[in-house]
């Protein structure tokens, strides 16, 4: 469509081969460049002269000087899109406004070009003339541009070039991805180098598509990189994506979404700018921006398509943003104005590394009409400049019409450049002049070496050289392969396999001055050259930002999950939209924003924050706790008086309370139960495996032979009153056979379970880390339950007999029946043993010992209080009843008759 768009506009036919090929643009490349190939053959050298052809006025096609060697320039000195409020009814004329930054581009190239003549040390007898083709932003005069460079006349038949004795090398540009793509194909075709200065897409790295193509920037893959990078610098985690329609916006926002999403960086929005700027559009833009909650908004754009944006958000007001630019805009002059300061100040971004050339500031203000009458474009620079007009006898009703005569000031000459006080004037863009200087001096050490090579070591066929006055596109673009040098300002110049020069840029930030406007500062740099992870270099501490707190503004869609909770993603939203999540019992997550909680060790439980694992705490009951300590205190205490007792009884062992019902009896039920308030001890202090096969035998042996003890004193007391019975069988019973039998039979039947129960699986010390969460039970495993309860049931059958024999031998005559002590003993024995069961099962840990040291200790002392201490009562403080006629009944009756 180029191509017919170019034939229709300039009257030429394009021949049926031409279309043929160019329809197959589309195949694949090997293909391509065979029909190439063949199609060039076919075709006559692009270098042919047409005799008697005119050439264009440079007035009305563009800026030009001549030379032995013409290198052209494809630049966008005017501008259309920035005033569309100075456009007439009618057809506008799209060359209104000149672009100042562009113009410092045109002034890099002449500048370079007159400094390389000057100089004659890089090449010799060779002078370099240049042609300047001004696009206006259109595709339209991009093409036809480079038709007029590449033919030389005014209405160009592609394939041949107007008689001349100059010869075209390279064409530097073009700014716009989209339009150096559309040079490319068509310069490529003729092998002819094009050097842009500013173009950045990744396409154009392509060397099978664009085999003559060469940049001094790197592709926008190594931008969107770095910006990704700077990025996670600053720890975003949450940002919002514009970008242009073009070739430019699209190609490299992907890119760059692409580069943040592997970053972990979530993307809130992605839009993409109006190809018209509709109000309709801009607005659904702006409620995105402004209903969104990212405070850090990316844009991959070139500054035409923004302008309309950054003036609704100047109207709206919305700001608390910070902008974060490509190097398409971030020193664009368009942008740093007063009435912007609100929205744009803060804003950070890449721009074209900037280096200062040695002269080329005084030669910019140096600058004047009177001395560049063949510069088209230095009136139009005072225009825009000291806002003058020129006075044109010519036509001066027509600038009549693009100005208000009452506000419009006529140009008096006077102006110069040098009354900024000795500084280029910020309009104009240094950064890409650099890049334009280079590009230049690139073409110009590959003409060098061409002239350099010596006869018979060409690189050519046979060895040949290449003439340079007169050499064919392909044998220059050889030579710019290989370009690599370094400039004056120090920096080494050269291009990849790709076409591609070193990826360096500086990072600005854009600060608000004392006036209101806004300037460029220079914060940092990206150097792809670094050593990996350290390309990225800025100083935060000279960002200023559109925030009200000089820190790094945050900007994530939910704050950070701490230590001790995990990220659960919200359903429908990006990954960095989340909800914190505490770690369920018994699992952890230390660190900040952990996706997963894990379980501590066996060993070990989460704190109290969940964020550590610490030591489970270990739990049984000690001689350190409170209950441990009155829980021994007491067993100690009642040891004690049960010792104390005893030595009473055996003090007083002739007495008639201490000799009746059997003190040997007596005697071991008080060593029994001695024994029974230590064995409570056993189960307080840390389980080791001695205790914990002592603890519970021991406890049911003693026991056992207690409450034997109280039996067997039971049934004396039945036998002792029933032999007093004439003609009674039980006399022969009266002695110590009965106690001793029925002592020793009943406590062998508990010794031989318990030997038993010890012998089959036998208890052991464990840490129990299931029974209570977070906590270590430390206690002893019985390993057996049915042994257990069967001791403990054994017991309990015992004192049910004691005591069913108790309660029916209670009522036997006799001033002291030790019957009915005994059955009230055997009441509290077996109504804590009966409370002891539920208690049992229902506690844990420590709970449970607790409770079986205080049914030992309860029971016991139930049986010494109720057996023991009515007869205490008698031998000390009443021993005048402790005669033989009180036991027996008969010191009552005499009291009373003496009465």
């Amino acid at each position: 469509m180029i191509y017919k768009d170019m034939a229709k506009h300039y009257g030429f036919q394009v021949s049926p081969l031409i279309k043929y090929f160019l329809s197959l643009t589309h195949m694949p490349v090997c293909i391509m460049g065979f029909l190439g190939l063949m199609v060039l053959l076919a075709m006559p050298s692009p270098l042919s002269l047409s005799p008697g052809c005119t050439l264009q006025s440079q007035k009305e096609v563009g800026f030009k000087q001549d030379g032995d060697i013409l290198i052209g320039g494809i630049i966008p000195v005017h501008i259309n899109w920035l005033k569309p409020d100075k456009q007439i009814t009618g057809q506008p004329d799209p060359c209104d406004t000149l672009d100042t930054m562009a113009y410092s581009w045109v002034q890099a190239m002449v500048f370079s070009i007159n400094e390389i003549n000057r100089d004659q040390t890089l090449l010799p007898n060779i002078s370099l003339g240049f042609q300047i083709y001004d696009t206006c932003y259109l595709i339209t005069r991009v093409l036809r541009g480079t038709a007029w460079m590449l033919t030389g006349q005014e209405k160009p038949i592609l394939n041949y070039r107007c008689n001349s004795q100059t010869s075209l090398v390279a064409i530097i540009g073009e700014c716009s991805s989209t339009f150096s793509i559309s040079m490319a194909r068509i310069l490529g075709l003729y092998m002819y180098t094009q050097i842009s200065y500013f173009s950045t897409s990744p396409v154009l790295s392509d060397k099978f598509q664009f085999p003559s193509f060469f940049r001094m920037l790197p592709s926008d893959d190594i931008q969107a990189q770095g910006l990704a990078q700077m990025v996670v610098r600053f720890g975003w985690e949450w940002v919002g994506l514009l970008s242009s329609p073009t070739d430019y916006g699209t190609l490299g926002s992907q890119i760059l979404k692409v580069e943040l999403l592997k970053l972990g960086v979530c993307i809130a929005f992605h839009e993409t700018f109006p190809t018209v700027s509709k109000a309709k559009d801009l607005k659904l833009i702006l409620k995105v921006v402004k209903g969104s909650s990212v405070k850090i908004i990316l844009v991959f754009s070139s500054v035409s398509y923004l302008i309309p944006v950054v003036e609704e958000l100047s109207r709206t007001n919305i700001t608390g943003k910070v902008w974060i630019t490509s190097d398409s805009w971030t020193s664009s002059s368009n942008l740093l104005k007063r009435e912007y300061t609100d929205i744009m100040s803060g804003t950070l971004g890449f721009t074209v590394h900037e280096v200062e050339m040695p002269g080329f500031k005084d030669f910019l203000l140096k600058l004047h009409p009177s001395t560049s009458p063949h510069d088209i474009f230095i009136k139009p620079l005072w225009k825009e400049i000291f806002k003058c007009q020129w006075p044109d006898p010519e036509n001066n009703l027509t600038n009549l019409t693009n100005m208000d005569v009452s506000t419009m000031i006529m140009c008096t000459g006077a102006e110069k450049l040098k009354e900024f006080n000795g500084k280029i004037p910020r309009e104009f863009d240094m950064s890409t002049s650099y890049n334009v200087y280079n590009a230049v001096y690139s073409v110009a050490h590959g003409l060098h070496n061409m002239q350099s090579c010596v006869p018979g070591e060409g690189p050519f066929i046979n060895h040949t050289c290449a003439d340079i006055r007169n050499f064919k596109p392909w044998q220059l673009l050889h030579y710019m392969k290989k370009v690599r040098f370094v400039n004056k300002i120090g920096e080494e110049i050269y291009f990849d396999s790709k076409g591609d020069s070193p990826a360096v840029y500086d990072i600005v930030n854009w600060q608000p001055l004392s006036d209101g406007s806004i300037q460029a500062v220079k914060v940092g740099s990206f150097d792809a050259r670094a050593p990996k992870g350290q390309e990225l270099s800025i100083n935060i501490s000279a960002i200023q930002w559109n925030t009200q707190h000089a820190e790094v503004p945050r900007s994530v869609c939910s704050e950070s999950c701490g230590p001790g909770y995990r990220k659960a993603a919200q359903q429908g939203q990006p990954l960095c939209c989340f909800d914190c999540i505490p770690c369920p019992e018994g699992e952890i997550s230390n660190v900040v924003d952990s996706t997963i909680c894990w379980q501590c060790a066996s060993d070990q439980w989460p704190n109290e924050r969940r964020s550590e694992c610490v030591p489970k705490r270990i739990e049984y009951l000690s001689y350190q706790e409170v209950m441990g300590i009155i829980l021994a205190v007491v067993a100690i205490s009642f040891f004690i008086i049960t010792a104390a007792i005893l030595c009473v009884f055996i003090k007083y062992r002739d007495t008639p309370i201490a000799k009746a019902n059997n003190r040997e009896l007596s005697f071991l039920l008080l060593g029994a139960l001695t024994l029974s308030f230590l064995c409570s001890l056993l189960f307080i202090g840390d389980p080791q495996q001695i205790t914990c096969l002592l603890r519970q035998p021991a406890f049911g042996t003693i026991f056992v032979l207690c409450v034997a003890c109280v039996l067997a004193k039971t049934i004396m007391v039945v036998i002792a009153f029933n032999a007093t019975k004439p003609n009674s069988n039980l006399r022969g019973w009266v002695g110590p056979r009965v106690p001793i039998v029925t002592v020793s039979a009943c406590t062998f039947i508990q010794v031989l379970i318990c030997v038993t129960w010890l012998l089959i699986c036998p208890p052991f010390p464990e840490k129990n880390m299931k029974l209570k969460t977070g906590i270590i039970i430390w206690q002893c495993n019985e390993c057996s339950d049915v042994a257990f309860w069967c001791m403990l049931g054994y017991m309990g059958l015992l004192a049910c007999v004691s005591f069913l024999v108790a309660f029916l031998a209670r009522k036997l005559p006799d001033s002291f029946n030790e019957a009915k002590w005994i059955t009230f003993s055997m009441l509290v024995f077996l109504s804590v043993w009966l409370s002891f069961i539920p208690g049992y099962l229902s506690t844990q840990g420590k709970n449970t010992v607790a409770v079986e040291v205080f049914g030992i200790i309860s029971s016991s002392a139930g049986i010494l209080i109720c057996i023991f201490l009515p007869k205490c009562y008698i031998i000390l403080l009443r021993p005048d009843m402790n005669t033989r006629e009180q036991l027996l009944g008969k010191g009552t009756g005499n009291i009373k008759r003496r009465k």
